[in-house]
């Protein structure tokens, strides 16, 4: 194992914290826009849909056909958007 040595002169405990705090900060937006930007491009099934929302197949098709939620049509399948689900939710829109 290799160990490393550091050391800081003329800095307080408070500042020290403060900049490991601020590149934490920096890791973390980083990875969570990453996860944001993977999100967008994952489209769930109708089942899958439901599960997620907790709520059954017959609700999600009656939120459908009232505009509540979008379902995209491929191959004349029905799936949905996770991202604009959870941004839904974040709205407050859809309420289980």
């Amino acid at each position: 194992m290799i160990t490393k040595t550091i050391q800081i002169q003329e800095i307080t405990v408070d500042e020290l914290a403060d900049k490991v705090a601020d590149k934490l900060l920096l890791k973390m937006q980083h990875y969570l826009d990453q996860l944001s930007a993977n999100e967008s491009d994952i489209y769930l099934t109708r089942e899958e849909t439901a599960n997620f929302l907790k709520i059954n197949s017959s609700t999600l098709w009656h939120w459908t056909n009232k505009g509540k939620i979008k379902c995209y049509e491929i191959e004349s399948r029905c799936y949905y958007n996770k991202k604009e689900i959870i941004e839904l939710l974040k709205k407050n829109e859809l309420k289980i």
